[in-house]
């Protein structure tokens, strides 16, 4: 089945698997199926109300369907859990409903529209991959794994603590009940791990049974006499996370990835000091106008690329969910990429292969591409329909705004000690001690090597500076943001934002000669639009510039996670995002959150790990 067929058709006002020929809830009351087989099949009503302050529960389930499971759990959750305790919950779906068509199925359940209003709101397109979904201020979380269940459970990082083995029939769908899976499912439970199940095949029994779990059959709901409940009886080498004597946290640096970072955890009920060397947030390469949401793929699944896809979609929902689509904080705008040259083209040729839903990205004709941007282009490429840009600095505002986080600014950390007896460490600056705690979290971008921690990672700084440009009568009809070697925005205030250039220097220093090569690859990207901004005219020793400065590692990937261990145990990062701040930084505060918190990974083990800071050996520059 391709991304774009359609996943479900309707017999009798049910929804049917076009898959799998099988109905994906009971046709008597899917609502109350679920409240019998997995809600009290895994006694989540007393759990749920058992939960002691700040605690969590995670909930695995094979099988997202059309949602109806985990939206019920969350209603059971909201209305008995302590008001402190979070709920994760962790579903694999190998074909995610379209958005219009998860629409119509939870039209069926009125008394969960305020649930399902909030999933449909930043569901989406949704592309193979990890997807993290934040509700509820925090309290609840979902983390939609969309593959096949027998290699995306391999991958998941964390353990579960209930699971809702929810696949279509064992008779239609037998690779969902497969051994390795269900090996799986043990493996990522944790010990009296609890499940339930509407199924009472004996294959499936006997299956869990060799895995671990004691089984019971009991009555079942509707028309099924019988469904299985178990209890994960095995000695396993998952444990219980272990719990901070103090849920605070230092976080040192107020751009997008210090912000992003404090705020994961302030949204956990973490309380969260950030440090800020200047005298505002976004002072450095954070700062810039409009930021664009550019997520250039590669033809094949390389872990740079398939971060980009994850962290692209990830920091669409948090936009939307934290600043107005006004065109000042954060404007919505297609992002088009133009096939600027024939190998460009054979580029984007294969990444169109991929088979990524058209609502997410499709290629574009000339003639296409000239009307979604509103202005003649010279050729098509690929467009991402619900792109955008962003006002970097007001999504850092947005991100700390939160009453868990408190602000200190002007204080420019230059070190960080450890009392080791007491497990603590303090933030210097050129003053004396700042604040301290038993957590900080280094997100200081290119002043990584003023901290000595990060200056033992082989990290480098490039520099970019981009253009802004006065918008005229012809430009102001560009509604897309367009992209090449350079890229172009939709008028902020009055004017666009054209850049941007790379040089490996360490100055901050706007030149002319940056402006002159922005202006100049404005020419080449779009030729009529460079005409009705009077290209020629424009004086580039009179047009404003803004230069920053990026932290890069040498795979270009980010570094978040915990540092060296050993040497400084509480100590992380999220650094070296690079250019890509503004897609990989809030996705990073969840990796961070996720670690910190003993919760499933928003990633696959895999990128988790081409992540970590452990990936990198020492700086060969360092004695």
């Amino acid at each position: 089945m391709t991304a774009s067929a359609p996943i479900l058709e309707w017999r009798d006002g049910q929804p049917v698997s076009r898959e799998f020929g099988d109905v994906y809830f009971s046709r008597a009351s899917g609502i109350e199926e679920t409240r019998h087989v997995f809600l009290e099949g895994n006694r989540l009503p007393q759990r749920f109300a058992a939960l002691v302050p700040d605690a969590s529960l995670t909930i695995g389930e094979t099988g997202f369907g059309t949602g109806l499971n985990f939206l019920c759990a969350w209603q059971l959750f909201e209305r008995i859990a302590p008001v402190t305790a979070r709920l994760h919950f962790v579903s694999c779906e190998l074909y995610p409903l379209a958005e219009s068509e998860l629409r119509d199925a939870l039209e069926l359940w009125p008394e969960l529209a305020p649930y399902s209003q909030a999933l449909i709101a930043c569901y989406g397109p949704l592309a193979p991959g990890w997807h993290r979904f934040v509700f509820a201020s925090g309290r609840v979380c979902l983390t939609l794994l969309v593959g096949d269940v027998r290699q995306t459970l391999d991958r998941l990082e964390g353990a579960v603590d209930a699971w809702f083995l929810d696949g279509f029939s064992p008779a239609r769908n037998p690779q969902m009940w497969e051994p390795a899976v269900l090996r799986a499912v043990a493996d990522h439970s944790r010990p009296g791990a609890t499940l339930a199940t509407y199924t009472s095949a004996g294959a499936v029994r006997r299956g869990l049974e060799e895995v671990g779990f004691r089984v019971e059959k009991v009555r079942g709901f509707g028309p099924k006499r019988e469904m299985v409940r178990g209890e994960y009886a095995a000695s396993a080498a998952l444990r219980p996370p272990v719990r901070r004597p103090t849920r605070e946290a230092v976080v040192v640096g107020g751009g997008l990835a210090g912000t992003a970072a404090a705020r994961s955890l302030a949204i956990r009920g973490w309380r969260v000091a950030l440090v800020e060397r200047h005298a505002s947030l976004a002072a450095e390469a954070s700062g810039n106008p409009q930021g664009v949401l550019y997520a250039r793929l590669s033809a094949t699944a390389t872990p740079l690329s398939r971060l980009v896809l994850a962290a692209y979609q990830h920091t669409l929902r948090v936009l939307r969910e934290r600043l107005p689509c006004d065109g000042e904080a954060w404007a919505a705008a297609p992002v088009i990429q133009l096939a600027h040259d024939d190998h460009e083209a054979r580029r984007q040729a294969r990444v169109l292969e991929l088979g990524l839903p058209a609502g997410l990205l499709r290629g574009v004709d000339r003639e296409e591409a000239g009307a979604l941007a509103g202005v003649v282009v010279p050729t098509g490429g690929v467009a991402f329909p619900r792109g955008g840009w962003a006002h970097a600095p007001a999504v850092c505002r947005a991100l700390a705004d939160h009453p868990n986080i408190s602000l200190q600014v002007s204080r420019g950390a230059t070190r960080v000690s450890r009392d080791v007896e007491a497990g603590h460490w303090t933030v210097h600056d050129a003053h004396g001690p700042v604040v301290g705690s038993e957590t900080v979290i280094l997100a200081t971008g290119a002043g990584f090597a003023a901290i000595e921690p990060l200056a033992h990672l082989p990290l480098r700084v490039n520099r970019g500076q981009i253009t802004l440009i006065p918008a005229t009568a012809e430009s102001s009809t560009l509604r897309a943001v367009l992209c090449g070697q350079s890229y172009v925005t939709p008028a902020r205030s009055g004017f666009h934002s054209v850049g941007a250039t790379f040089a490996r220097t360490d100055s901050e220093e706007p030149t002319v000669a940056d402006n002159e090569e922005n202006l100049a690859m404005l020419a080449r990207l779009a030729p009529v639009l460079f005409d009705g901004l009077q290209g020629t005219r424009l004086d580039p020793s009179r047009l404003p510039g803004r230069a920053g400065l990026r932290c890069v590692s040498p795979d270009y990937l980010p570094v978040v996670g915990a540092l060296d261990e050993g040497r400084y145990p509480g100590l992380y990062a999220s650094t070296a995002h690079g250019s890509r701040g503004l897609l990989t930084a809030p996705l990073a505060g969840e990796v961070l959150a996720a670690l910190l918190e003993g919760e499933p990974a928003p990633l696959p083990s895999d990128l988790m790990a081409a992540v970590s800071p452990r990936r990198l050996p020492p700086s060969v520059h360092l004695s």
